[in-house]
């Protein structure tokens, strides 16, 4: 470890790794850039923005059989959202970085790889590319620039700092193309991980998360659309762009006050069956529906999905169909697949079957989001079935994202939410109830027509005729009865 004064107000400035060419000082936002024996003041940079990450300067944890601590991060900012990469010092000297994009986690170091390498501009989302001789699928190209840095780093970065990077997939490998610095990419691979399975020490808690919150952002909850007034309601730090309830304005709330990015017409609010700031209590952890969108496909259906979120369990989505609720997460381990793959793929053993292809509308929205959302945004989706567990492909020009969801019981809504749900349940079980019922008052009417006479002839055919009834309509009432149950 080197120690070295702050050039711009003397502080001490740490440098643990020998590979370090900058740090940014705590104290007064230098960017301190070590040369040689002497170091620099290469002008201010800017405080990180609060985004809820469990992860702070000093966490350490282990990646496979290496311990690493967390000395310094860059915070990145694109056209869709944020993202943080943390710069990770193992113990045997050696650097990684550790993405952190809305809960999910990825570690890549740099690495040679012989060309050919794809230009940036022929990767399209989706589609299989040859790199370093294996094959993997493009996810996501974009454009961002640094809004922010701490701690110590290995090149020099700065406000304003722009990037060009492409995303690959194989399976849980992750491999990254960087052209900041011109037509041939830097490589780094590594895989997509979970922070449960790094072992992680020295993780802000929930209350240092909210506290740190609200130092950045006056501890908002609720925010005054700038447009039409309307509150909207909010996590600070946690998903900074929100769309009105009342207007659909569309805001940025990622800084110190909210940016209008696209003003919306007035429309007639969202009766959802969770309405926003809905809390529930799910596997011992607070979670809070802090966003909802109407969607709908290419025949009209329609559907709700709602954004879940939890400070230390992340996001999920909970999504409300006419056939009943599901519960879905973002996938770090892909299937093998790419768009002009057959009818089927394989996930960790197990074969899932194409279900359908179609484009996903989103008709409203409102609410906090992790990404920007927008009524009239649209993605193609191919859904994938193998018994209850459904997979899902969702690719837009920029990013390709993987789903995976399983069923939930609308029971199991109304223990999660209490009595923050509305409504009684999918409409499917109310239209079949429905027509069960008027089924039932046909077969009376048919019946009592056809029986007049048989029942003035109080004889052997009338008891007959009685047991006949009592067999008809018993089994029907069960099934009624059974059906509201």
């Amino acid at each position: 470890m080197q120690t070295v004064s702050c050039p711009s107000c003397g502080a001490p400035v740490e440098f643990r790794s020998h590979a370090s060419v900058m740090a940014v000082c705590g104290y007064c936002r230098a960017a301190v850039i070590k040369d040689a024996d002497a170091v620099k003041d290469l002008g201010k940079i800017s405080a990180v923005l609060e985004d809820f990450s469990p992860i702070q300067i000093g966490t350490a944890g282990r990646h496979g059989d290496r311990g690493f601590t967390v000395v310094g991060r860059i915070q990145l900012r694109y056209e869709q959202g944020m993202w943080n990469e943390w710069y990770l010092l193992f113990e045997d000297g050696s650097g990684a970085w550790l993405g952190d994009s809305s809960g999910l986690y990825t570690i890549t170091t740099a690495r040679e790889v012989a060309p050919p390498l794809p230009d940036f501009h022929d990767i399209v989302p989706g589609q299989r590319c040859q790199i370093g001789g294996e094959q993997y699928t493009a996810s996501e190209k974009r454009e961002g620039e640094c809004i922010g840095g701490e701690g110590e780093l290995p090149f020099r970065v700065g406000d304003g700092w722009a990037i060009r990077v492409a995303d690959f997939r194989r399976g849980s490998t992750f491999l990254t193309l960087d052209y900041t610095d011109g037509t041939t990419p830097i490589v780094y691979s590594g895989m997509a991980v979970q922070l449960p399975e790094l072992k992680c020490q020295l993780l802000r808690d929930d209350e240092q998360i909210k506290a740190s919150a609200g130092k950045y952002r006056a501890r908002l909850d609720t925010l005054d659309c700038p447009s039409c007034g309307s509150a909207i309601k909010y996590v600070p730090g946690a998903a900074s762009n929100l769309v009105c309830p009342g207007c659909a304005t569309r805001l940025d709330a990622s800084g110190p006050q909210a940016t209008v990015l696209a003003a919306g017409e007035k429309v007639d609010q969202m009766i959802n069956t969770l309405a926003l700031g809905a809390s529930g209590t799910i596997m011992g952890s607070t979670h809070t529906v802090i966003g909802a969108m109407v969607r709908t496909d290419d025949e009209g259906s329609e559907w709700t999905e709602y954004l879940v979120y939890s400070a230390r369990a992340g996001f999920f989505w909970l999504v409300e169909t006419d056939e009943g609720w599901s519960r879905a997460t973002v996938m770090p381990n892909w299937p093998d697949w790419s768009v002009t793959s057959g009818d089927t793929v394989t996930l960790e053993h197990q074969t899932f079957t194409k279900l359908y292809d179609y484009n996903a509308t989103v008709r409203y929205a409102a609410g906090a989001f992790n990404w920007r959302v927008a009524a009239g945004d649209v993605v193609r989706v191919s859904e994938f079935e193998s018994g209850q567990t459904k997979l899902a492909a969702e690719r837009t020009d920029a990013e390709l994202t993987w789903s995976r969801s399983t069923p939930v019981a609308f029971d199991q809504i109304k223990a999660w939410f209490g009595t923050d749900v509305r409504g009684s349940g999918p409409a499917k079980a109310g239209a079949t109830s429905s027509l069960l019922s008027t089924q039932m008052k046909f077969v009376w009417w048919i019946l009592g027509l056809n029986a007049i006479p048989i029942l003035f002839a109080f004889g052997d055919t009338f008891i007959l005729t009685a047991a006949a009834l009592i067999a008809l309509f018993y089994p029907a009432s069960y099934f009624q009865n059974d059906e509201n149950a």
